[in-house]
């Protein structure tokens, strides 16, 4: 039988082959071919090479057997290997220890994300019309009511009143604003979703989300309870209008409230005022619209940008986009200061804010299909896999204006 046909004890096949060689080859006094005159390592320099103990005991396993030397090359290339993967894991260490902590945070995120797929578990969802029209970033105190425009179409929130469950007053309430307003209604949409009822007890999943989100939940006058919970009431009082124009000569103005009711009651005895409870049932048409068009959110997404509205907006919309996307669009910096500058007077300040939060936005996502330059930005279609989106189903294709929103 030929050599070449007789695996090794290992199972590992003859990495050798004779073929075409004169004369036998010499022979080791470990009965192997042997490396002398060819100024190659000997066996002893290779097993030098091998350091960690369990590939050690599996040399000393195999010493004196038939094909000792074909199994000293194979462990020597595991770690080899090994070697190779611990320097770049010291060099990405080395990396990690120059970034600022909220850099570490998103690079550790963009980690997980390559490394795991997501599930459904870990998908989140909210309707496709709040991908669109941001809320204020910033408190508006004593105002009452915020206009946007995005190109062609409008956004109007008018801030409301609700029923105080203690004193019976009709209370007013600001404008929703920042993050956690955006936060509130990526959770309450979420739970619409997944429990496929337009009520959800707001007291049974509020603390566990805020905690996904890496805020600390805690009670009291400047608890982080009462913040997520005061604009859960401001946004379940205020009313909503989107207005739609054509551009030539026909307007719709549509009226979208999220919810149709907020039940609020007072804590029982002994327990705190964070304990009140709250039940919001959503508007049915909204909730209807929610089921058949929810854009699905990563959750190890939202929370790597959870402290910032504008980036949330940015997720969102771009996620929207990609979804429906089928040729380049392209926004100008106008464009852009109108969609996402509210708190910013100049398009120069705003230029560069916006600049730092895409760069935010790609050190999570390094394959978004991106491209600024000094006109403006152009989106290009690509899998919505770069931003964790899945494909929209077939048959809900959206129209694509060269400057919409």
């Amino acid at each position: 039988m030929d050599c070449r046909d007789k695996p090794d004890r290992a199972g590992i096949p003859e990495a050798e082959s004779w073929h075409g060689r004169i004369g036998p080859p010499s022979r080791s006094p470990e009965g192997t071919p042997s490396d002398a005159g060819r100024g190659a390592m000997s066996i002893e320099e290779k097993i030098a090479g091998i350091h960690d103990p369990d590939l050690r005991a599996e040399i000393e396993a195999a010493r004196g057997g038939f094909l000792f030397a074909q199994i000293v090359e194979h462990v020597l290339h595991r770690q080899r290997e090994r070697d190779a993967q611990a320097a770049l894991l010291g060099e990405e260490e080395s990396r990690r220890a120059g970034l600022s902590r909220d850099q570490r945070r998103r690079d550790a995120v963009r980690l997980v994300i390559e490394s795991e797929p997501a599930l459904p578990s870990s998908l989140q969802h909210i309707h496709s019309v709040l991908a669109l029209c941001g809320l204020p970033y910033r408190d508006p105190g004593p105002v009452r009511e915020f206009t946007r425009t995005y190109g062609r179409n409008s956004l109007s929130l008018i801030a409301g009143r609700i029923k105080d469950p203690e004193t019976g007053a009709f209370a007013p309430q600001g404008l929703p604003y920042g993050p956690k307003a955006r936060l509130v209604l990526l959770h309450l949409c979420t739970e619409a979703v997944r429990q496929r009822s337009p009520t959800v007890k707001v007291a049974e999943t509020l603390s566990g989300f805020m905690r996904e989100m890496g805020f600390a939940v805690t009670g009291g006058e400047r608890g982080t309870i009462r913040q997520f919970k005061e604009q859960l009431n401001r946004l379940a009082a205020c009313s909503m209008q989107i207005g739609l124009w054509d551009g030539r000569d026909s307007a719709t103005t549509l009226n979208v409230p999220p919810f149709r009711s907020l039940e609020l009651w007072r804590p029982r005895a002994g327990e705190g005022d964070d304990e009140a409870g709250r039940t919001v049932r959503f508007d049915p048409e909204f909730y209807e619209t929610l089921i058949r068009h929810a854009l699905p959110v990563d959750v190890r997404a939202a929370r790597a940008f959870s402290g910032s509205a504008r980036k949330l907006d940015l997720l969102f919309w771009t996620g929207y986009r990609l979804r429906s996307l089928q040729r380049p669009l392209r926004l100008t910096w106008t464009n852009l200061h109108a969609q996402f500058g509210a708190e910013n007077a100049s398009i120069r300040s705003f230029r560069q804010a916006f600049k730092a939060d895409l760069a935010h936005l790609r050190e999570v996502f390094p394959r978004l299909p991106l491209v600024l330059d000094d006109g403006g930005l152009t989106l290009h279609p690509a899998d919505p896999g770069a931003l964790l989106v899945p494909p929209r189903p077939a048959g809900r294709g959206t129209r694509i204006r060269r400057q919409g929103t």
